[in-house]
């Protein structure tokens, strides 16, 4: 298995995604590769003086690449997150009348329940995202989770449209915990 640790590139560099994508007629797909460190940052609490600490590493086993986020997550000092985000634009997406549904990802992790979190260019804050869960066991596991299925933190009542989507997130947050969670698949579905 290769390891390539990415903290320090993607610190760097944050690049939309949609430059790499590739696209067939039900999903927009960005696949992990040797490059996919510069589309990348990782963030961690500590940019607020939590004490969070975490690092995502790029790893590959055979022909698969996958991101893998791990550390641990401490809710003191007002902190309780660590995060790989990235930067996207589906301002241009609709495919013959049709709208982005949701997000597929292929994980998988140490049972614990983590976040995905979805900035627009409604987004007044740093804490202003959509969110929903999911939890990622053991093994391989590809999960669905629809746009509907987000909810604003600030505002229950917004739907999240993806046309305005600005920032992408895996997200281990909100409690104290040991975050080791693996995703190889990322892909926007119609």
């Amino acid at each position: 298995m290769k390891k390539l640790t990415l903290s320090t590139l993607i610190a760097i560099s944050t690049l939309t995604l949609n430059l790499n994508a590739t696209a067939d007629d039900s999903v927009l797909a960005y696949p992990f590769s040797a490059d996919s460190g510069k589309y990348w940052q990782y963030v961690s609490d500590r940019v607020m003086g939590g004490i969070s600490d975490g690092q995502v590493t790029l790893e590959q086993d055979g022909d698969i690449y996958y991101a893998r986020l791990t550390g641990n997550v401490s809710t003191a000092n007002n902190g309780g997150f660590i995060q790989l985000r990235a930067g996207v634009s589906f301002a241009n997406s609709e495919k013959d009348g049709k709208n982005l549904q949701g997000v597929r990802l292929n994980v998988r992790g140490n049972g614990e329940t983590y976040y995905i979190h979805i900035r627009t260019d409604e987004s007044w804050s740093p804490s202003d995202y959509y969110a929903t869960t999911f939890k990622a066991n053991s093994d391989w596991q590809m999960i669905d989770l629809p746009f509907n299925s987000f909810k604003r933190r600030w505002s229950k009542d917004s739907v999240l449209d993806p046309k305005k989507i600005r920032s992408f997130g895996i997200v281990a947050y909100g409690r104290d915990h040991v975050s080791d969670i693996s995703v190889s698949t990322l892909e926007f579905y119609y």
